[in-house]
Formats: C-alpha cells, sequence, structure tokens
C-alpha cells in the first residue's frame, strides 16, 4: 500500500495565497544624472528590512519587485518612502502598483497605442495625492506633435522623436505635480509586467 499522503484539496491553493500580492516600486529620480545614487544590493536589503518578501530589482533606475500580504498600497508607499530617507538620504518618492494594476495598465497600453518609430512613448505613474484627469490643468499638449491620455494612476504620453523639444508635456518638470511623478518607457512598464508574471509561476 502506498503511503504517500495525497495533499488536502486546496492546500496548495492557500499556501499560494498566503504568500501574498505582488507588487513593483517604482522609485522616482533614482541614479539619474548622478543624483540619488544607490546600488541596488542594499536597496534590495532595505526593502526587505521593511518586512518585503522575494523582493528583486530591474535595471538601475529603481524598479523594486517584491511580495506583501500587505494590501494598503499607499502605507507601503510611505514606508519604502521613509526607509529611503532615512537609511540612504534619499528624497526619492515610491509609486507601488500590484500586478493586476500592471495587467489592466498594459492592456490599455496596448489598445492605445500602436507602435510607429517615429513616435516615443512614456509612461507617467502618479502617486495617490495627484492621481486625477485634472493633473494637467494648465497644460494644452500640441495634437500635432504629442498625445497624452490619463488612466487611473498614469498618463500615456506619445510625442514624435523629431519634436520633443518642443512639447508641452516638458513644461512639467518645472510645476510642483512634477514631484509626484516617475517616468517608465513602454517597454520598462512591459518587462516589469512580464517579470511580475514570471514570479506567479509555481516553482
Amino acid at each position: 500500500m502506498d503511503s504517500c499522503r495525497r495533499p488536502r484539496r486546496g492546500a496548495h491553493t492557500v499556501s499560494q495565497k498566503s504568500r501574498g500580492t505582488l507588487y513593483v516600486a517604482l522609485l522616482r529620480g533614482v541614479n539619474v544624472g548622478g543624483k540619488n545614487a544607490i546600488s541596488m544590493k542594499p536597496l534590495k536589503t532595505s526593502f526587505e528590512t521593511l518586512g518585503l518578501q522575494d523582493v528583486r530589482t530591474f535595471i538601475n533606475s529603481g524598479n523594486v519587485l517584491f511580495r506583501s500580504t500587505r494590501t494598503n498600497a499607499r502605507a507601503i508607499e510611505r514606508d519604502i518612502d521613509r526607509v529611503l530617507a532615512n537609511e540612504h538620504g534619499l528624497t526619492s518618492k515610491a509609486v507601488v502598483r500590484s500586478d493586476a494594476e500592471m495587467s489592466r495598465l498594459v492592456k490599455t497600453i496596448d489598445a492605445r497605442w500602436k507602435p510607429d518609430a517615429r513616435w516615443k512613448y512614456n509612461v507617467i505613474f502618479l502617486r495617490h495625492p495627484i492621481d486625477s484627469p485634472r493633473v494637467l490643468d494648465g497644460l494644452v499638449p500640441k495634437p500635432e506633435i504629442e498625445r497624452v491620455f490619463y488612466y487611473p494612476g498614469t498618463l500615456l504620453w506619445s510625442a514624435l522623436v523629431s519634436s520633443l523639444t518642443r512639447t508641452t508635456m516638458l513644461k512639467l518638470s518645472g510645476l510642483p505635480v512634477y514631484q509626484d511623478m516617475t517616468v517608465r518607457s513602454v517597454s520598462t512598464t512591459r518587462r516589469i509586467l512580464d517579470l511580475m508574471r514570471q514570479m506567479k509561476q509555481p516553482h
């Protein structure tokens, strides 16, 4: 008689759920232009001290993937901001998104944007305090060279490569709301989602 016990029904599912939600923290202005310099290894360690699990970094621009049983993304953002300031002397701010949010975002990107080599595509992630369709009040994009679409938590901005220096959106960097935004290319955004999906695969 086989003495091996079958796992209880649902045991694997419970184990998977207990590992929590997958998130990515997008840090603003890290390792850009020689400012806010930080290596990824100590950054990973700092995230682990917050009790975040399965911490991984992607490229050197402040993209940190992790798992947590916590469900309040705003509270996680505040904790990350605090540890960046206290342990690394950084004034960077984090934008935290779940894998479900990233998946919905990429679906929207695929529906809105058809790749064209003449255009540059950027995803502007918004922190909670400024997350509103009115975030661009006072700025009028030039439709002949740029297009901006608000999707909850983000601005999808595309512009003609030949006219980047003439875009209205460049004025954002001089406005207070810019401090609550962080920008990623569309390819980086998609790659982050790919990595999150890989992390969901059973090992």
